[in-house]
């Protein structure tokens, strides 16, 4: 199947997965991606008083760490997609969310201390324009956290037969699925990604991968 990433498509797909999403990650992972996101987020060191933007925050779970483990820290979590917005505010009751296009946000220049965007950008059509926005956006010195899916390894291998095996078992819309494992199958290596945001200012600062590669974490900086 070809890989559309047209935004509609990709919009109306996560709304309608949306009741559903978190169910499938916790079965997919064995709960590990919680706890790889909240290891990656300690990477970004978030300071007291500084504000981020979590860029297709989906259900979620970046705004809700952040808010819990850096309390005077500020974050704004936006998404595409109203329905994984509403589960994120009933995750997140007292946080701020805003839905909102990644590749036209409505912010000013410099306005964030750090962004993070986790296995989302690869559902953006045009990438290289989300980029030049979240640079954008991101003050002097800020930092980006980037959190996907990493190495084309063995354990990827064991991933792409789990993911059909419970969209099956649970009955959910398979068609959606199989496009999740052609947009990773199709996603850049970590490495080839860190020349993406290079070409558009950012510097790589440190790179962490989990699971043996199957996960990978980029934190970019801004000079």
């Amino acid at each position: 199947m070809t890989c559309d990433k047209t935004p509609q498509k990709i919009q109306n797909m996560f709304d309608e997965i949306s009741i559903y999403y978190d169910k499938m990650n916790n079965f997919i992972s064995l709960g590990t991606h919680y706890v790889i996101k909240f290891l990656a987020i300690r990477k970004l060191d978030i300071k007291p008083r500084t504000i981020g933007l979590d860029l297709c925050c989906g259900t979620g779970d970046f705004t809700k760490i952040i808010s819990k483990f850096y309390p005077r820290a500020k974050i704004i979590g936006l998404d595409f997609s109203s329905q994984m917005l509403k589960l994120a505010k009933q995750k997140n009751p007292l946080g701020v969310f805003i839905q909102a296009d990644c590749t036209n946000l409505p912010f000013s220049e410099k306005e964030f201390d750090f962004v993070t965007i986790g296995f989302g950008l690869r559902n953006i059509q045009n990438r290289q324009k989300a980029i030049q926005e979240i640079y954008r956006v991101l003050d002097t010195n800020g930092r980006l956290l980037h959190l996907d899916f990493g190495n084309h390894n063995v354990f990827g291998k064991i991933f792409e037969i789990i993911v059909p095996f419970f969209a099956k078992l649970l009955g959910k819309n398979s068609e959606h699925y199989k496009y999740l494992l052609k947009s990773r199958q199709d996603f850049p290596t970590p490495n080839e990604l860190i020349k993406e945001f290079e070409a558009e200012g950012f510097y790589l600062v440190k790179r962490i991968d989990y699971l043996f590669g199957t996960i990978s974490a980029q934190i970019m900086g801004k000079i």
